[in-house]
């Protein structure tokens, strides 16, 4: 009796043993996962609190560059109300400068027509040289004046160029050929002029020269002794020869009245 009882007592103290154990190994498992758990919602916390901070700076971010903006954008219109400013003070000068122009056009119209009307009796009364030429300029000058198409501004630029080309001749000296109406016989000559001192011809075979008289507002014929120095000064002017001091025949000076 005694023999079968010590067994029993084993495996109930072996039984004993194993029941605690098991129950422990229970409890830790379901602690790991409990601490996975939490582990993993940390995570998901922080990731989410990472979220918000990196929203929270782009936030901001966007915020500094708004404001920047805004500041930039004050600066501009500022600056734009500085510009407007400036140019309603230019257009207000610019209003008052056409009206001067506006004046000025009125005034330079009737100017400008006594200015040729001038010119064009000088050059009536002036020695006949290049007489085709020159009335030709004058009347294209009468015809631009009358042109609607055309600006003031070139009118008088045209004008004050045929007073250039007028105010020239006097400083100059020229030689041309054409055509001599004179002593009631119509020839090709060659004409000299020098400055507005002198204007005399030569015949082409050199048989005849003469001068302009202003007195006489006629055509005269110069004696042999003027041949040679017309020869002379018409190859100076073409640029044949030298210049060199020539013998013509002028005007005698008159008293001004």
């Amino acid at each position: 009796m005694t023999a079968r009882a010590v067994p029993v007592a084993a495996t109930l103290v072996a039984a004993l043993w194993i029941l605690p154990s098991s129950a422990s190994a229970v409890g830790l498992g379901e602690a790991m996962e409990e601490g996975d758990a939490g582990n993993r919602a940390a995570v998901h916390a922080q990731q989410e609190i990472d979220e918000v901070s990196d929203e929270a700076d782009q936030m901001y971010a966007d915020y500094r560059r708004t404001v920047q903006e805004i500041d930039s954008l004050r600066l501009y219109n500022q600056q734009l109300e500085e510009v407007v400013d400036s140019q309603s003070g230019e257009v207000e000068n610019l209003e008052s400068q056409i009206a001067d122009i506006d004046d000025v056009e009125r005034k330079l119209g009737p100017l400008m027509a006594r200015m040729i009307d001038v010119l064009d009796r000088f050059v009536e009364l002036d020695l006949p040289f290049l007489p085709e030429e020159r009335r030709k300029r004058m009347a294209d000058l009468g015809d631009l004046m009358k042109r609607a198409d055309v600006s003031l501004s070139e009118k008088y630029r045209r004008l004050m160029e045929a007073y250039q080309v007028e105010n020239e001749y006097g400083r100059t000296i020229e030689a041309y050929r054409g055509t001599l109406d004179a002593h009631g016989k119509s020839r090709t000559v060659e004409f000299l002029r020098v400055g507005r001192v002198a204007l005399v011809y030569q015949t082409l075979d050199m048989e005849e020269s003469g001068r302009w008289d202003v007195d006489r507002d006629a055509w005269v014929i110069l004696g042999d002794e003027f041949r040679r120095p017309i020869r002379d000064g018409i190859k100076m002017a073409y640029k044949r020869t030298a210049p060199d001091l020539i013998r013509i025949p002028v005007a005698a000076p008159k008293a001004a009245r």
